[in-house]
This record gives structure tokens, C-alpha cells and sequence, in this order.
């Protein structure tokens, strides 16, 4: 688990209090094609990364940055909640591109180009607004992140819980029953007793399932928790907050809720900067390469004497074994 903390960032507009990001952007580094029309990079938490076009604003990029440590590091603590999730992004290279505009170069680079499996939504510009942080309508950052570390990681961690196909996993029972039976296709109309009726007939069956997903952990979030909200969402999606979902859809409130998948509860607020660490450094969890005694043998290391720790970070650290 990689615990990461980069200098302060803080922007002030028209006197008005920006939110704190403690990440810096950093210049484009991937070599390649699908990434060339990319100027801006942030590496979050080790195994997720943000890119971003030239026009993006830097807020709008730390926002992004934000966003994804507050959903994989929900408690703040400086360190990826769930350690399976954070190995699976990072070993997909998990990321959220951010571009100008539809149709933009920088996304026909990408999408002519890029072929693995990191990357599951994108953002536009202008759907992203910092001060807003989720707030339906005005900021879809939180959903496309969410979209983004919920199919990479938690459908191929924990299939059984989040299999997206038909019959295989505890999602697809409950979102079946939220529909009001299994449609492979849009049913017209959806059955009187379905509380979950997204009617977008791009949208298969897999993709009904993560958007399920996010409709249930925002719930419970409170994010969608008012009027305007419940009514602008309602053609789609009826339990806005956690106690309807508890009492529309018990299977979803029971699953998203089981501490076993450690799902994020807690709302993004666009701001992240771990109190528990030192502004000035970044810090990283250390790998041990091997240890050896004052004549560079390796030793193990429960072996008495003078032995010398080296770190794969070129660090050594020197110790005095007693028995």
C-alpha cells in the first residue's frame, strides 16, 4: 500500500476559497500515441492516474485528483482503503482522461489507440465544476470516477459480489429485483413495482449494472439527498437517499454496506490533504531488498549482530540484533 503526499495546492478565485488538493501536476510522462495529446499528469496514490488536455484548468485537474483519493482512500488517512483494489488499478494502470470537448484530438488519440484496460469513462470540461464536488447535473466527476474504480477493480476483485453478467454475482439478484424482473433489453414499459428504470437503449445489460452501482453508493451517500435532485432522477432512479434505499432495495443497501468490499460511503468533497503527514516530503511505504552483515552477506532477519537494512528506494538503515 503506497501512502503519498505531494506539496499543497491551493487556488484562489475572485477571493473565493478554492478547495485543498495536496497533489502536484506533473508533465505528461507516458510514451505513445493514444497519450500524445495529454499535457497533464497526476499520480494518485500510486495506482490510479489523472491526464488532462492543455486546455483543462489546473483546478478542474486536481478536482479529478481529488475525486479518486477521496473514493480509494475514503477514511483520509493517506493510504488505498482496500489493498486487492488498489493492486488490481494498479496493475491495469487505471486512469481518467479529461478532455476539452467531444471529438477533441486528444480523445480521437486515445480512442483510436489505446488498447488496455485502465480506462472504463471519461470527463469533459465542461461537466466538471470543483465547487459542486457530485452534485448531480452540475459536477459528473464523482460519477465517472466511481464508474471508473468500480468496473476496473471491484467487478474483477470481487466477481461474485459484482459480476456484471446476468445470474452471477449478488448484484446482478439485486438489480434484477430493482428492475422488477431480468431484461437483456429495455422493456417498455419497466414493471410498476421497479424502482431502477434507466431507459437508455445504448446501455446493455453490463452497463445498467454500473450504473446501478453508482445510483446505490451515491444514495447512500447523501449526494442526491434533496428535492430537486430526487425529482430530476426520478424517470430513473427512485431510493435518493440511504434510508429509501434501505427500505426499496435490501439487497443493494446490504451489499454496498458489507465492510468486506470496503466500498467508499463517505462523500467526496473535492478536497484531500491527509492530516497525519508531513507537508514538506512525500512519502512512500518502503520495500526491503535484502539485509546483510558488515561484510555485505545476506542474513535474515531475526540473526543477532550488526546487519544493514537496504530499501529499494536506496535508503539503508543500520541496526544492532540482541539475543
Amino acid at each position: 500500500m503506497k501512502k503519498l503526499l505531494i506539496l499543497l495546492f491551493t487556488l484562489p478565485i475572485l477571493g473565493i476559497a478554492q478547495n485543498t488538493v495536496c497533489f502536484t501536476i506533473d508533465p505528461n510522462p507516458i510514451n505513445g500515441v493514444a497519450f500524445s495529446g495529454f499535457t497533464k499528469y497526476v499520480d494518485v496514490l500510486g495506482c490510479f492516474f489523472v491526464v488532462a488536455e492543455s486546455t483543462i484548468s489546473d483546478e478542474k485537474v486536481l478536482h479529478a485528483a481529488a475525486v479518486v483519493a477521496e473514493l480509494l482512500d475514503n477514511n483520509e488517512d493517506g493510504i488505498v482503503d482496500d489493498p486487492l483494489i488498489e493492486s488490481q488499478l494498479q496493475n491495469e494502470q487505471a486512469f481518467m482522461p479529461i478532455f476539452s470537448s467531444e471529438g477533441s484530438n486528444a480523445e480521437n488519440l486515445l480512442f483510436n489507440n489505446y488498447n488496455g484496460n485502465g480506462a472504463s469513462a471519461v470527463l469533459y470540461k465542461n461537466e466538471m465544476d470543483p465547487s459542486q464536488t457530485g452534485h448531480w447535473g452540475s459536477d459528473a466527476t464523482v460519477e465517472e470516477v466511481i464508474h471508473t474504480i468500480n468496473h476496473v477493480g471491484h467487478t474483477n476483485v470481487y466477481p461474485s459480489a459484482f459480476s456484471m453478467q446476468p445470474n452471477s454475482s449478488l448484484m446482478s439478484d439485486a438489480m434484477d429485483a430493482a428492475r422488477g424482473g431480468q431484461f437483456m433489453t429495455i422493456p417498455n414499459p419497466y414493471p410498476a413495482s421497479a424502482w431502477y428504470h434507466y431507459d437508455d437503449w445504448t446501455c446493455d445489460y453490463e452497463c445498467m449494472m454500473i450504473e446501478y452501482m453508482y445510483w446505490a453508493i451515491v444514495s447512500y451517500m447523501g449526494i442526491l439527498d434533496d428535492l430537486q435532485t430526487a425529482q430530476g432522477i426520478a424517470n430513473e432512479w427512485e431510493p435518493y437517499n440511504a434510508t429509501l434505499l434501505q427500505s426499496m432495495d435490501v439487497l443493494m443497501y446490504d451489499l454496498i454496506t458489507d465492510p468486506a468490499y470496503k466500498l467508499p460511503l463517505v462523500a467526496p468533497d473535492g478536497n484531500y490533504c491527509p492530516n497525519a503527514t508531513n507537508m514538506s516530503e512525500i512519502k512512500t511505504k518502503k520495500i526491503l531488498i535484502k539485509i546483510v552483515d558488515v561484510l555485505g552477506r545476506e542474513n535474515k532477519e531475526n540473526q543477532s549482530g550488526l546487519l544493514f537494512y537496504i530499501y529499494d528506494d536506496g535508503t539503508v538503515e543500520k541496526k544492532v540484533i540482541m539475543e
